[in-house]
């Protein structure tokens, strides 16, 4: 029997850029594009790559190509910190786990490197399998903890719980990492919010801009530990305006969530340095009318229209520049959440 895990990419509304600091944000999964992890029996246990972990190239050149495009470190070093994390929770939770091997491999057409989390939705598919594998049974809330211990604990990665909770979750979530909240429960407040009560949205993307999402985070955690009071302050605009967009969707008022995304963009471009062909995707998206911000650390935005017309210039414009356009379909979410 082979099991199939899949788990999709996020694209951050509204709130902080990093949730490391307690903060509040609205993220939503969508299944333009997936990450599949597969999983059966083998008398052995054997970790297959993908194109991303080729160790044969055509030429110098080739390999130099490929170093550029998903830098040196694939999916397969995912694989084996999920599975170490997946045997060591089970450990120490005592849930006794059989010793059936397995092959496990994985596929991904998420755009690499441009702020959708493509790295935690290959993790979160292999947890997936890895409960499907044993028939053990963790919550959404835990799942998406243990994705986050993988990233951070084993393999060093800057991040927070945002991709991860959406990820586990799926659909349109309003997220409140309040650190009473998260030192009482040891996750935060998890609120589904229905996403046909959005405004008409975009996602675009380049590949050529792809950036470290450690690089931003990093620069954000040296200034809060540092007690950084204009980092404080936006940490509390960026939460403000989470509450005002979860306002919005559930009273079904959702002209003003454009004005939210570009109001997120500014107090980023205002406490980071962006770059210029980040900044260039943003800056045209408006020139149409459309509203903003980046989905993660750089490489892709996401923002509001209005109609046909306007999407068609937002394709139009962003395409000459190499950049891509699409409709996010929205993947249907856990309505209960945490609440």
């Amino acid at each position: 029997m082979i099991i199939r895990a899949i788990s999709y990419p996020r694209a951050g509304l509204i709130g902080n850029p990093s949730d490391g600091y307690f903060g509040k944000t609205i993220s939503f999964a969508f299944s333009n594009f997936r990450a599949e992890v597969m999983m059966y029996h083998s008398p052995e246990l054997e970790i297959i790559g993908n194109v991303k972990d080729h160790t044969r190239f055509d030429s110098l050149q080739s390999l130099v190509g490929d170093i550029n495009t998903y830098g040196y470190y694939g999916g397969v070093r995912l694989l084996k910190a999920s599975l170490k994390t997946f045997f060591d929770y089970c450990r120490r939770m005592n849930i006794q786990l059989d010793d059936r091997n397995f092959t496990v491999r994985y596929d991904t057409d998420i755009p690499h490197g441009v702020g959708l989390a493509g790295s935690s939705a290959i993790i979160t598919a292999c947890f997936r399998a890895m409960i499907a594998f044993y028939g053990v049974s963790i919550s959404k809330a835990t799942l998406a903890n243990l994705v986050l211990s993988v990233e951070v604990d084993e393999l060093g990665i800057s991040a927070g719980l945002q991709d991860r909770v959406v990820q586990a979750y799926e659909g349109l979530v309003y997220m409140d990492f309040d650190k009473t909240i998260m030192d009482r429960q040891g996750y935060g407040y998890y609120e589904p919010l229905d996403p046909s009560e959005l405004p008409e949205l975009y996602i675009a993307y380049r590949t050529d801009l792809s950036q470290c999402s450690d690089v931003v985070h990093n620069r954000l955690r040296d200034r809060y530990n540092a007690d950084d009071q204009e980092v404080f302050d936006a940490i509390d605009f960026w939460a403000g305006l989470a509450d005002q967009a979860r306002d919005n969707i559930s009273s079904g008022q959702n002209e003003k969530i454009g004005e939210l995304i570009d109001a997120n963009f500014d107090m980023r471009a205002k406490l980071c340095k962006l770059s210029e062909g980040n900044t260039q995707m943003v800056e045209i998206a408006r020139s149409t009318g459309a509203s903003a911000k980046f989905t993660g650390s750089g490489g892709a935005i996401v923002g509001t229209y209005r109609g046909v017309e306007m999407l068609d210039k937002l394709m139009q414009l962003l395409g000459k520049s190499g950049i891509t356009v699409i409709k996010p379909v929205i993947t249907a979410g856990d309505t209960k959440g945490t609440r």
